[in-house]
């Protein structure tokens, strides 16, 4: 039986969140020198650039967040319908299904409209958004609506069935009403906390709620895009902290757990999500190195004459690539002959564009010559 107060939800006052100011305000100043650094990198770039980045941007941010629950989105399919509902143009654009169109409009009314307030009927669209068809995988689910644990307490458990582990329960769904009105008053009011704690501070409470019966996690981290959005005051994601918190997705859930079990002191949760958000806007450069090196090469080779599978994979490669480049992966992308792949890359590499890799192995691997 489990004992009472194990969780932070169970203490009276438990979102009277406190911390340490002078730790906390120093990790913050840091992250938010490297968050106005970014943004005016961005500026400065023109609009098709932006564009690139901000696509490249919210296709990694979904893509990554629907991961970190175990799924696995058609990174294309993504990047088509961002670019479709965002009146961007893509080269060899693809269908994309119902489900996926679905988390592509919840996360753009979450980061488009960052400046409209959370509400109940808001979340309940992002949810419908989700599951379109009403199921979760095999299981049917109730959707646009708070849980209602008629299956039992929400619970999230690990371990092989009959040694499960409890790492954390929610609470009961009778007080989830309660628990969302004062919520919503304090993300819609709160004044004087500054914008990025509050996306930290939002994020674990929404997530220690728990309020739906499935699609939590990627509701929260919507939450948390839109908050950040707020603070760069910024329709344009230039950086994702769903594709950080994947690459620490143990420590993340680590640290949820700890605070979860612990009191409203969540200076550890606040350090480690500014730490996170640190280490994406890091990243974020390293991709803007990438978009700027593609608009290099495109300008550089404005006569140079490529057919439209050369186009395609090239595009690819600079969009980031997973895994590496073969003549069979080639042919599988482009839907075409091993020999009409095998032709198309070695004109590439007369024209000085590719390589072979130097590691060699059981296939030849090819890679973008960086002049």
């Amino acid at each position: 039986m489990r004992r009472i107060g194990l969780y932070i939800h169970e203490h009276k006052d438990w979102t009277h969140f406190y911390w340490d100011e002078t730790a906390v305000s120093l990790q913050l100043a840091k992250t938010k020198y490297l968050q106005g650094k970014l943004m005016g990198k961005m500026e400065s770039l023109g609009f098709d650039l932006q564009d690139e980045a901000l696509l490249n941007t919210l296709t990694s941010e979904i893509v990554k967040s629907s991961e970190i629950e175990g799924e696995l989105l058609d990174l294309e399919q993504v990047r088509s319908s961002l670019a479709k509902r965002l009146g961007i143009a893509i080269a060899g654009a693809k269908a994309s299904e119902r489900h996926i169109d679905g988390i592509v409009e919840m996360m753009l009314n979450a980061t488009q409209n960052y400046q409209l307030a959370i509400t109940k009927e808001r979340l309940y669209g992002w949810h419908a958004a989700l599951f379109p068809t009403g199921w979760s995988n095999q299981y049917k689910i109730a959707v646009a609506n708070w849980r209602d644990d008629s299956t039992g307490p929400m619970q999230v458990v690990s371990g092989a069935m009959g040694k499960e582990k409890v790492h954390f329960q929610a609470p009961d769904s009778a007080k989830i009403p309660a628990e969302m009105k004062k919520f919503f008053m304090w993300v819609n009011s709160e004044p004087k906390i500054d914008p990025v704690l509050k996306a930290a501070i939002a994020h674990f409470w929404f997530v220690t709620i728990h309020p739906f019966e499935d699609g939590n996690g990627r509701i929260t981290r919507a939450i948390t895009e839109m908050l950040l959005a707020r603070s760069d005051n910024s329709k344009k994601r230039f950086y994702s902290m769903s594709s950080q918190i994947k690459l620490d997705r143990k420590e993340y859930y680590l640290q949820l757990e700890k605070a979860q079990k612990g009191n409203s002191d969540i200076t550890s949760w606040l350090m480690w999500f500014l730490k996170c958000l640190e280490k994406a806007l890091e990243s974020s450069n390293e991709a803007l190195s990438s978009i700027l090196f593609k608009s290099a090469f495109w300008n550089h080779h404005a006569k140079t004459i490529f057919n439209p599978r050369q186009q395609k994979v090239l595009n690819q490669l600079f969009d980031g690539f997973t895994g590496k480049l073969t003549s069979s992966k080639w042919a599988k992308i482009c839907k075409c002959s091993q020999d009409t792949a095998l032709r198309d890359i070695q004109d590439l590499m007369q024209k000085n564009i590719l390589q072979k890799e130097p590691s060699g192995g059981r296939s030849t691997n090819y890679e973008l010559k960086k002049n």
